[in-house]
């Protein structure tokens, strides 16, 4: 399972959106489409332990959590930094 895939089950799981999470782009506006702050958090949470990663502190922010492709770019990118070091 990519982590696009894995982001997208996590996302409708914990993201408490009012569209169907299959229906969205991965570059669609997760707060357009209707993801709260508080959801954010619950699934930022979620991404971490399912990838075993932790965001780090640059990272909380709008941008990072704006769409299922700026999410996944993250933890690919988070993923690597960890196993590099």
């Amino acid at each position: 399972m990519s982590s696009t895939e894995a982001i997208r089950e996590i996302l409708a799981s914990h993201g408490k959106l009012p569209v169907d999470v299959a229906s969205l782009a991965d570059d669609a506006d997760l707060y357009a489409a209707g993801l709260s702050s508080f959801a954010s958090v619950q699934l930022m949470l979620a991404i971490e332990d399912r990838f075993d990663i932790e965001f780090p502190e640059n990272r909380l922010n709008r941008k990072t959590f704006a769409s299922i492709a700026a999410i996944s770019t993250a933890v690919d990118e988070i993923t690597a930094a960890q196993r590099a070091a």
